[in-house]
């Protein structure tokens, strides 16, 4: 008597086929590979995108904000202690099986970006080789003020280049020892190293990096800064470039130098993003910030608020 998975012969060896196919994050033969990172995923596709800056690190928090409707979060670690356990923990915590098996694919609807501590002035290779080792899908880069500053935040983030990659500038530098990331991503070892690269300046690329522009030298070299390939969102920090400006938030000069910023990220197509409230959301979105940071803290109010005035501008 033959035994009962020959009886089913083709069918059982396809079903296999699609659960190995599915694992690697695809969706079959004859589509397109499913990107893991949703932020990206909706920036390629001309999407703007709504999330916030968190700085509870805790399981309940991370099973919260991954399931809401927000398209990303910032972990701070700027602000708040640079814990790299912690990380971990929200990391691991906001995994979702049930909601991986409900999709068929690896896609993270929430990806985590971290916001590192040092300034661009100040040397962070370490730092971004650990966050990313831990499993961050970006890194916030606070207090960029130059072109020189900006290509090291690149190249902090990139893996040397594969002989014959088409995509090889800027050469990065970041060391390989991607566990736990790997299993964050569910992939195995090489193929993280494969697919955590930065996008735009490798189109398939995974990582998003958000670099901050917060104080008057950063506006002034903004063009430069823009230059640089490999920066996916520009995000002005208002509440620094105020300081650094010696004005009150909102004063004519600050507003000036937030749309020199904009101005500028609008001519190079690379997405802007702004911190913001729900009293100016709307106004943002439609000046032509691809990307706002609701305010930050739970998902309560006044965040759910500013992000239920956001929806219909981004959804459009």
């Amino acid at each position: 008597m033959r035994h009962s998975w020959v009886r089913f012969g083709v069918p059982v060896l396809a079903a296999v086929f699609l659960v190995i196919w599915l694992g690697g994050g695809f969706l079959s033969a004859q589509q397109a590979p499913v990107r893991l990172n949703a932020a990206i995923d909706k920036l390629v596709r001309g999407k703007s995108l709504a999330g916030a800056i968190v700085y509870d690190f805790s399981l309940y928090a991370a099973a919260q904000f991954s399931q809401s409707d927000l398209d990303f979060v910032i972990l701070d670690m700027e602000h708040r202690a640079m814990d790299f356990e912690r990380l971990e923990t929200f990391l691991m915590g906001s995994i979702n099986k049930a909601e991986i098996a409900k999709q068929g694919n690896l896609q993270v609807r929430v990806p985590p970006i971290v916001r590192i501590p040092t300034y661009g002035r100040a040397l962070n290779e370490a730092i971004v080789k650990q966050v990313l080792d831990i499993g961050a899908f970006g890194i916030m880069f606070p207090a960029i003020e130059n072109k020189e500053q900006a290509l090291a935040a690149v190249r902090a983030s990139r893996y040397p280049p594969l002989k014959g990659t088409k995509y090889p500038q800027p050469v990065g530098i970041r060391g390989n020892g991607n566990m736990p990331a790997a299993w964050y991503w569910g992939l195995t070892r090489p193929e993280y190293s494969l697919r955590a690269d930065i996008w735009p300046a490798n189109p398939q690329g995974e990582l998003l990096l958000f670099l901050q522009v917060e104080t008057i030298e950063g506006v002034r070299n903004i063009n430069e800064i823009l230059s640089v390939p490999g920066i996916g969102v520009l995000f002005v920090g208002p509440n620094d470039l105020s300081w650094s400006l010696g004005v009150q938030s909102g004063a004519p000069e600050h507003e000036e130098a937030i749309q020199v910023v904009l101005g500028a990220c609008k001519a190079k197509n690379i997405p802007c993003a702004i911190t913001v409230t729900a009293n100016d959301v709307v106004k943002r979105l439609n000046e032509g910030f691809r990307i706002v940071s609701l305010p930050s803290g739970g998902l309560e109010a006044p965040m759910d608020q500013t992000l239920k005035l956001a929806r219909p501008i981004i959804q459009r």
